[in-house]
């Protein structure tokens, strides 16, 4: 349950251009497997709330570049959970060296979101609960969603990692490679050898055609790396494909009965947009939608993408009463 604000890991991080949403509660749980995870709610500002969305990140994120995200929700009268992954932000690294973006495989993942969903969601934030995830945290959606159908109203995922795309070679043979290397001991090095992610200019980013945005999250951990975390391991790769190859065989799909708008970026240069609609046609209870020119990280671009992507969510997420 939640504790006394008294560890840095129970703390927020801001710098002058991305401040803390104020009235924030922080805390920290423990994992069943023993991993603290730190978490942050926050009420609505526009009282009576509708509910509480649950915000699942990407790989290498952290609470504090959401803050934006948060308020935008909470103005539109939903109270906000959201949490660090294991391995990222706030809560505990897995390997020595914190840089390292490591999990052995999903389920670890799937074990962070239910002790949330358990030791915070439920007794304390107020229901109906909905999620909106980015990436990764898409993918973990979606890997959870046969056991969220009573826990769970509704999902918004934005470029979920389900295929990636503009790799060198077929991503069913990365997957073996990878796994040959993880079974010879290799899973735990970096996929490219290197312990911290090279200070990229905005002209060749991937992420954000939004240059304020982008260098509002680069400043971030300029100014505190330690909620940083680097290049992902082999082993963490293997995992995802494991788990995007889960997620896509046969019949999956029919397994998720929890609505869910899967909303792919036109101009994704790292997820495979034409996998997530494929999916997303394949849902029974699911519904697709591509905004045009967008980059991977749809809430971090520009306004009238970032607009384009709100409104979808405000047609989709209704209310307590929706």
């Amino acid at each position: 349950m939640e504790q006394p604000q008294t560890t840095p890991q129970q703390r927020l991080f801001s710098i002058k251009d991305n401040p803390a949403p104020p009235d924030s509660v922080v805390g920290q749980v423990n994992t069943p497997d023993g991993v603290k995870l730190r978490f942050a709610r926050w009420k609505t500002t526009n009282s009576p709330s509708k509910g509480t969305i649950i915000v699942l990140h990407g790989r290498s994120e952290n609470i504090e570049k959401y803050f934006e995200i948060i308020t935008d929700l909470r103005d539109r009268g939903f109270d906000v959970l959201t949490f660090d992954w294991r391995g990222q932000g706030g809560s505990d690294r897995q390997l020595r060296d914190p840089m390292k973006g490591h999990v052995e495989n999903f389920d670890q993942y799937l074990v962070d979101l239910d002790t949330i969903l358990t030791e915070v969601a439920l007794p304390d934030c107020k229901p109906p609960h909905f999620i909106l995830a980015h990436s990764t945290g898409g993918l973990v959606a979606l890997l959870g969603a046969p056991a969220l159908t009573n826990r769970i109203h509704r999902m918004v995922l934005c470029s979920p990692l389900l295929g990636l795309n503009k790799i060198p070679l077929k991503q069913s043979t990365l997957q073996r490679l990878l796994g040959v290397l993880t079974f010879f001991g290799l899973g735990r090095f970096y996929l490219r050898g290197r312990n911290t992610k090279p200070r990229k200019k905005f002209a060749s980013n991937k992420l954000t055609s939004d240059r304020v945005r982008f260098e509002r999250s680069r400043n971030l951990v300029d100014k505190h790396p330690h909620i940083d975390v680097g290049g992902p391991t082999i082993g963490w790769v293997f995992a995802a494909c494991r788990a995007m190859q889960k997620v896509r065989s046969s019949g999956y799909a029919n397994e998720i009965s929890v609505p869910t708008l899967l909303i792919a970026a036109g101009g994704d240069s790292i997820v495979s947009p034409s996998v997530t609609e494929n999916f997303g046609k394949r849902m029974r209870a699911g519904s697709f939608l591509t905004i045009n020119g967008a980059r991977h990280e749809i809430l971090q671009e520009r306004d009238e993408i970032r607009e384009q992507l709100l409104a979808a969510f405000d047609a989709f997420v209704p209310g307590a009463e929706g």
